[in-house]
Parts: structure tokens; sequence; C-alpha cells
């Protein structure tokens, strides 16, 4: 038993260090993209969302998304559904239900804390 011990400790901290180099390249790397995907959007972008609003209504007026691969067609499908979940999932979370709102839960608590218990 004791030479098992003695055979962990002198393995873990070999093992450690190239766990944690790897790790830390790791995360590096995700914060980086974190600080750029994650953050809210600054007012001078909302002239590129309104462009891009208006390029897909322009799109869909002259039927361009009929040239559209099956690749691209899948993709945006796929984000569209994507955002529609999020949307979803974000309702379920605020309303405290997955089914709808249920007011009168609970007759002694006031309106907003009702729902979450």
């Amino acid at each position: 038993m004791a030479a098992i011990v003695n055979r962990v400790t002198n393995l873990v901290p070999k093992l450690a260090l190239p766990v944690a180099r790897y790790g830390q390249s790791k995360l590096n790397r995700f914060w980086y993209f974190a600080r750029v995907e994650l953050r809210p959007p600054m007012p001078n972008e909302f002239s590129q969302v309104q462009e891009g609003i208006q390029q897909i209504v322009r799109s869909a007026t002259t039927g361009a998304w009929r040239k559209l691969t099956v690749k691209q067609f899948a993709l945006n499908s796929l984000v569209g559904l994507e955002v529609m979940f999020w949307f979803y999932i974000g309702e379920c979370i605020g309303r405290g239900s997955i089914i709808g709102y249920r007011p009168g839960r609970s007759e002694g608590i006031p309106a907003p804390y009702k729902y979450f218990m």
C-alpha cells in the first residue's frame, strides 16, 4: 500500500504541470473569445444590425432566398432555431414554469415572488 501511495505522490506532480499548461492555453483562448463574442453590442454597431435586417427584408422581397445553397439554407435555419429556443428558455426562466403563467399559486406572497415558489 505504501508503494502505491509513494508512486502516486511521485506521479501527480509530473502529470499536473502538463495538464495545467494545456488547460491554461485553452483557458486563454476561451477568455479571448469570451471578451469578443459575449459583450453587448456597442452603440456604433446598431447601424450594422439595421443594415442586416434591411438586407434580409430585401432578399425576401426580391426572392434572393431561392438562390441559397442547401448548406446555407440549413445553416440559416439552425441559427433561427437556436435563437427561437434560447428565447423560449429565457421565457421559461422568467415566468418560472414551462407550461405558462400560474397566477394565484400562493395567496399570501407578493406578486413577483409567488411565481418562484
